[in-house]
């Protein structure tokens, strides 16, 4: 009989055996779970990421810009790959009515979407466009070397650098401006994702789709109208005002949402530029069947919920079952609702019961990011040329309104019964001056209240978060709806009440 240290020994000489590289359970199938731990153990490092040299003709790269994504490379061999992409300074809206001076990759935030595969060699030219008033670089998560190509690739207006790299790891990485002060840059909008496929390729899907988030310092305050500079003391302090997925609020809702119907399956590809914020990904209404986590080659399966570090990514795949609006989100709550991270995935085609109940209408998610924006931009800009009319700011309150309001006072007006006293006709708006009504809505208003005869009992919170041309549009919208008599709040108005308000520091504003 052997002692126990003698079976001690030949166990952990059984177990490591089983370790050895190379040694696998010969009665796994081509897609067992052996084979697929031996792929990611070769492909899974820069040691053996290097598949020769390039083989025949080099290849220009596809670029895209969001939220559509280059087609798979389709390749079994390494190639000479060109990436030719210019930093481009200018100026464009972040939210309706709103303009903000962007850096980017290629005119657009996030930059354009590199694809190429492990193994192959990059060529990289980087150019600065003669109008741009800053010098720029690039430093790429997926580039192995110092500073990820930015000592190499630094670019004066007007003047292009080069530079070259071998993509030794498969995965998903982001790449952003790395000029001092680096911070600004990224801020400003100069990040994007670049996509090194394993040698395999990843599996297909219906729809590639390409998102990324970034958080945005503006002096103004959220949403409000006109062009808005940078404010470098918010960032340092990391306040942002907004916080958006490709650039703006208004990039994937609407008519830009992006699409896929019932039965088919999505992969989304989600970066985080930062510069500051960790994201919370969350698509509303869907689960991820699977999310490669940090952009990496490991996947974890039926995920509700992703985090994305600043400078991070990941992929996510899932299947469509039911019609509707999916909502993505940051969920860190408020920034999706109160600072612009919120896209939609617009889903079409044949109802399925036994799944879920019918397609709904997600007002309360969407607000009023689920109708045009437009009334309100033309009602700031007629504002700001001193030409505003009464229609176009009830056009613009009207919008509004439906975004903030209409949970509770409903889109007619009538409220809910012993809960929310009505707006229509109603004698409580009718007794009490312009003034008093401003308050109220920056103010909140709770206890009893008797509007047309009936009791109410609840709670209107402040709403000190809109802007006061937004509560002036939203109250002149209010006065001329309904029977309620007419009249028109100016966005001074608001604004005088404002001042006089006293209220503890941090308090909304």
């Amino acid at each position: 009989m052997k002692s126990p240290s003698i079976r001690l020994v030949l166990g952990l000489a059984l177990a490591g055996s089983l370790l050895l590289p190379g040694c696998k359970d010969s009665s796994s199938t081509a897609s067992g779970p052996a084979t697929v731990a031996s792929q990611q153990s070769i492909t899974g490092g820069s040691r053996t990421g290097d598949f020769g040299p390039p083989q025949g003709e080099p290849i220009h790269a596809m670029l895209t810009s969001p939220p559509q994504v280059p087609p798979p490379t389709g390749r079994d061999h390494p190639a000479k790959v060109i990436v030719d992409l210019e930093v481009i300074e200018l100026e464009k809206e972040i939210a309706e009515g709103v303009t903000y001076t962007f850096w980017t990759f290629g005119g657009t935030v996030p930059g354009s979407f590199i694809r190429v595969r492990q193994g192959d060699t990059v060529e990289f030219h980087l150019k600065n466009h003669p109008d741009s008033k800053m010098p720029h670089n690039i430093d790429l998560h997926g580039v192995t070397g110092p500073g990820g190509g930015a000592a190499s690739s630094f670019t004066a207006p007007g003047h292009e650098s080069q530079f070259t790299f071998k993509a030794l790891n498969h995965g998903l990485y982001v790449y952003h401006c790395a000029t001092a002060p680096v911070g600004m840059h990224v801020a400003n909008g100069m990040y994007g994702l670049i996509l090194v496929e394993p040698p395999e390729g990843l599996p297909p899907v219906d729809h590639e789709y390409y998102v990324m988030q970034g958080d945005f310092y503006t002096v103004g305050k959220y949403r409000e109208k006109g062009y808005q500079a940078f404010d470098m003391q918010k960032a340092i302090d990391e306040h942002p005002t907004y916080v958006l997925f490709n650039g703006s609020e208004g990039a994937l809702v609407g008519d830009n949402a992006i699409t896929a119907n019932v039965g088919e399956n999505v992969r989304l590809f989600v970066g985080n530029g930062g510069p500051n914020l960790v994201s919370s990904f969350h698509v509303i209404g869907e689960i991820f069947d699977k999310v490669w986590y940090e952009g990496g080659t490991h996947f974890q399966e039926n995920v509700q919920t992703t985090l994305i570090p600043s400078g991070g990514a990941m992929m996510a795949d899932f299947h469509v079952e039911v019609p509707g609006s999916y909502v993505l989100v940051d969920h860190s709550i408020f920034r999706a609702f109160n600072k612009g991270a919120l896209a939609i995935l617009r889903v079409d085609g044949e109802e399925n019961k036994t799944v879920y109940s019918g397609k709904e209408v997600d007002s309360v998610y969407l607000g009023d990011k689920a109708v045009s924006q437009a009334p309100v931009a033309v009602a700031a800009e007629a504002k700001a040329a001193g030409t505003l009319t009464l229609e176009e700011q009830s056009k613009a309150g009207s919008v509004l309104f439906n975004g903030t309001c209409s949970v509770c006072h409903q889109a007619n007006g009538q409220g809910l019964p012993g809960v929310f006293p009505p707006l229509a006709g109603s004698d409580y708006i009718a007794s009490h001056s312009h003034e008093q009504l401003v308050d109220v809505v920056l103010n909140g208003l709770n206890g009893p209240l008797t509007v047309n005869g009936k009791n109410y009992n609840s709670v209107m919170p402040p709403m000190s978060q809109l802007t006061d041309d937004e509560v002036a549009n939203i109250l002149t919208y209010v006065l001329n709806s309904w029977d309620n008599g007419g009249g028109a709040i100016s966005k001074e108005d608001v604004a005088r009440v404002r001042e006089s308000t006293p209220r503890s520091e941090g308090a909304a504003h």
